[in-house]
């Protein structure tokens, strides 16, 4: 266990402690008072139904600016500018653990589509030095792209560094210190860089970086922001399961709808930002698992609050991650989902600065810090809520509960949310697929109508993958469990 001061083990404690007690109060008043709990479960309901609207609302904006931007010439907008300064450096770096080139491959020729100008791009594959066929995976990348960039380079991050856990924040710093190396040797002045730091199964978009380039030139204060693309999972999409694709498009329809929440709106796995910002901040985490979140709290705190994250209405495709069957793919969604859920680690991180930082104003403070615990304790526990407490009631009231009004009309009420949600599914599954790439020639015409009636499986995906996962990443911190980072396994097919 990772020895902590008194606040910050406090702070660990707080989210999980939260979590479980508004878990454990609706046992207890179900018990003693039935009639409170329904109560309490009838005014969530309706709370959840609000809420659905209004996010639902956020994603169909955001979706609308998505459509208008898609056959954007973001090149045409740059030269617009009439800016008195060469194109910036793209600096790409993908750190990668065991992925080898069937995956690494397509991400990089997706680079080597790009409408930008490649003589102004660098990219850096950074493998694992424990991976024992890294350097063999690298020989094979050199000799295919060295000739498509600026520069193309492998580097090979060493085990065992002092102060460092085994994290791609790790390797992503590793490897943009390399790149910092060749910048100094080709005097490139680093405000003149910007850095994208990738998955290893990240295609961009061939707009992407001049689209990167358009919002980072126009930015009154580009250092100043970090840039952040629109996930989608489409690269395997026609081939995964329909458990796994549901739960991947969820992912995707939450980081367009936190693009429109732009003061809570944080970087989350791909993204950009200028390479100054990255080293005054002193690069990504090489310590923590939610590296891309900690790295946009680092420049907050650097610029004393005055930093944001710019969405780019562009996609970046990703893999939905699955395995070679059901049990295996639903371990490692909710690994996955884990992972992702100990971005909790963030609160005790960003609160603890907040209390030594002067320059930040307390309303600031105490709002972000509210936003952040709140998000993570709302993930950990409306699942359960929605789905599992409005039994509670009846089990402890017994037939005289049923027999009373409110234990009339819960059951209905929860059904209306029920079919409410059912509602929503239907602008959701007509969202999904404006983004979805055409259906592969060796995939057949009735997979269409099972990727409409697979969205009857969304109770069941409420169930295993909604509050779980972050209820448990909550725990782990409240009881001193440090998580090891978890390497989802990148499956895909060949076509």
């Amino acid at each position: 266990m990772k020895k902590t001061d008194p606040l910050t083990r406090t702070l660990e404690i707080i989210p999980g402690l939260a979590s479980w007690g508004i878990l454990i109060l609706f046992f207890i008043l179900a018990f003693y008072r039935p009639i409170t709990c329904a109560i309490l479960i009838i005014i969530f309901d309706f709370y959840w139904i609000i809420r659905t609207v209004y996010l639902t609302s956020l994603l169909i904006f955001a979706y609308r600016k998505l459509s208008r931007q898609k056959n954007r010439n973001w090149m045409s907008d740059c030269l617009a500018l009439n800016r008195d300064c060469q194109k910036p450096y793209h600096l790409v770096i993908f750190p990668v653990y065991k992925e080898g080139p069937e995956i690494l491959c397509t991400s990089l020729s997706a680079i080597t589509k790009s409408s930008y100008p490649k003589e102004k791009i660098i990219v850096v594959v950074s493998f694992e030095e424990r991976n024992n066929k890294a350097r063999e995976n690298a020989l094979i990348l050199e000799k295919e792209f060295k000739d498509y960039f600026s520069v193309f380079f492998t580097t090979f991050h060493p085990a065992n560094i002092a102060g460092e856990t085994k994290t791609k924040g790790a390797n992503a710093t590793w490897a943009a210190k390399k790149a910092k190396e060749l910048l100094d040797n080709e005097n490139i002045a680093y405000e003149n860089v910007i850095i994208s730091c990738f998955d290893a199964d990240t295609c961009v978009d061939k707009n992407y970086f001049a689209c990167l380039t358009y919002h980072f030139l126009a930015n009154p204060k580009p250092h100043q922001a970090s840039y952040q693309p629109m996930p989608v999972y489409n690269n395997n999409v026609w081939y995964a399961p329909s458990f796994a694709r549901l739960v991947e498009i969820s992912s995707s329809f939450s980081q367009l709808i936190e693009s429109m929440r732009l003061e809570k709106f944080v970087t989350f796995s791909s993204h950009s930002m200028s390479f100054k910002t990255l080293v005054d901040i002193d690069y990504w985490p090489v310590d923590m698992i939610s590296d891309d979140s900690v790295v946009y709290w680092k420049a907050y705190l650097h610029f004393n609050g005055d930093y944001r994250v710019v969405p780019l209405y562009i996609t970046v495709s990703m893999d939905v991650a699955y395995s070679t069957n059901l049990y295996k793919t639903i371990v490692m969604q909710y690994k996955q989902k884990r992972r992702w859920a100990w971005g909790i680690e963030n609160f005790p991180y960003v609160v603890t600065r907040f209390i030594k930082n002067r320059d930040i104003s307390w309303p600031k403070k105490i709002r972000r810090s509210y936003h952040l615990l709140e998000g993570h304790i709302t993930w950990a526990v409306w699942a359960f809520i929605v789905t599992l407490m409005p039994s509670l009631p009846f089990l402890f009231g017994g037939i005289k509960f049923g027999q009373i009004s409110i234990g009339y009309n819960l059951p209905r009420i929860t059904g209306l949310l029920f079919n409410f949600t059912i509602g929503v599914s239907i602008i959701w599954i007509i969202l999904s697929r404006t983004t979805m790439p055409p259906r592969p020639k060796d995939v057949g015409w009735a997979k269409n109508v099972v990727m409409i009636c697979e969205w009857l499986l969304v109770p069941i995906i409420i169930l295993v993958v909604g509050s779980t996962p972050a209820l448990d990443a909550q725990t782990r911190l409240m009881f001193g469990r440090n998580m090891e980072f978890y390497a989802t396994e990148k499956k895909r097919k060949q076509v």
